[in-house]
């Protein structure tokens, strides 16, 4: 056991965090169209600086990519000049903020991007997908031709570079929760026979083209992956989760990413086997997204514990922008309205006070 806290400092490549909270990406669907940043986005990282780094909701790294109305982009010049003061703001109050890129996949609509959803194999994912018009059954994507996956793999990097280009610190790659490169990882959404399926081997491929795209691109200091082993969000399966996972680690500890970011989405004993085979920086989400609970302060002690560097924490922040210092007080953490979280406006969203202290 380590006598660890969350309130130590931390050195994340070049940059040196002021604690050991990280605020994960959330979706909030509060982007202009064309998936510009507001100035209201602008606010809410900006109260949210004093985590000891910020990742930011999902950034489509392409247009067929965007997997949600309302979701912000880095493939234009306009989108990335957008997130000019939100990077800007962050920096200003103090904080650091990187842009988590995510490719939707097969979790995607025409009715969103005009253009059909693209996956591993022509098998839909399970569940309605928001729309412009409301949720609708998730369509089968168009299987991807050997030949079309790498610039797929290279979208990742080309967002990457706008995002530094516009400020971010890094960026994170989006390797859970059964988008694009989770789709690659599965054994049910991923069904192909040629170098990008089947085997643990080829299963990883795509992830590791679009790691060492990023890399590439802005640095492997620069690069974080966010995964979730064993995890079954909409409809992903894996089988042999814990070589899987050992596998692509050994080729993330290989490219010497800043950092992987693990959801306890399987049995605690596989997270602690993973820990083991993950030489670099561990940020750890000890909550399931969408479950029964947030985390709460015991959450990251346990495991700051058993070996994680740093945690992150996403529900608790969006009702709590000061949520570092109420968990360094022990003042209440405050619930969150779960009907504001995809509603758009700045109710629920810029509307939550900061904890009002008494002499």
């Amino acid at each position: 056991m380590t006598s660890t806290s969350l309130f130590q400092r931390y050195d994340l490549g070049e940059l040196t965090l002021p604690n050991r909270v990280v605020m994960a990406p959330m979706t909030r669907v509060r982007a202009a169209a064309g998936g510009l940043a507001t100035p209201s986005m602008t606010t809410y990282y900006a109260q949210r600086a004093s985590a000891g780094l910020i990742v930011s909701e999902g950034v489509q790294p392409s247009l067929i990519g965007q997997s949600n109305p309302g979701t912000p982009g880095l493939h234009t010049d306009e989108q990335q000049a957008s997130w000019r003061p939100v990077t800007d703001a962050v920096h200003a109050n103090g904080g650091r903020i990187f842009a988590q890129l995510m490719h939707g996949g097969r979790v995607s609509h025409p009715d969103t991007t005009g253009t059909w959803p693209v996956g591993p194999s022509a098998v839909a994912a399970v569940g309605d997908v928001f729309t412009p018009t409301g949720p609708q059954p998730a369509p089968v994507p168009r299987a991807l031709e050997t030949a079309e996956v790498p610039e797929h793999a290279r979208s990742y990097g080309d967002a990457a570079r706008r995002a530094v280009e516009a400020g971010f610190d890094g960026v994170e790659l989006h390797g859970a929760n059964g988008y694009l490169i989770s789709q690659f990882l599965s054994s049910n959404a991923n069904l192909r026979t040629d170098r990008y399926g089947g085997s643990v081997a080829h299963r990883i491929r795509f992830a590791v083209e679009a790691v060492s795209a990023t890399v590439e691109a802005v640095g492997a200091g620069r690069t974080g992956i966010r995964l979730s082993p064993g995890g079954t969000f909409w409809g992903v399966e894996e089988t042999e989760v814990t070589e899987l996972y050992t596998a692509l680690l050994g080729e993330l500890a290989r490219l010497e990413v800043a950092y992987v970011h693990i959801e306890a989405t399987t049995d605690e004993e596989v997270l602690l086997e993973l820990r083991r085979a993950w030489p670099g920086t561990l940020v750890m989400n000890p909550v399931l997204p969408m479950g029964p609970k947030q985390t709460g302060r015991s959450d990251a002690d346990h495991w700051l514990g058993l070996g994680a560097d740093l945690i992150s924490f996403g529900r608790a922040f969006i009702a709590n922008p000061d949520l570092v210092e109420r968990l360094r007080t022990g003042v209440p953490v405050a619930p969150v309205d779960e009907t504001t979280y995809y509603q758009g406006g700045d109710a629920g969203y810029l509307t939550y006070p900061a904890y009002q202290y008494t002499a």
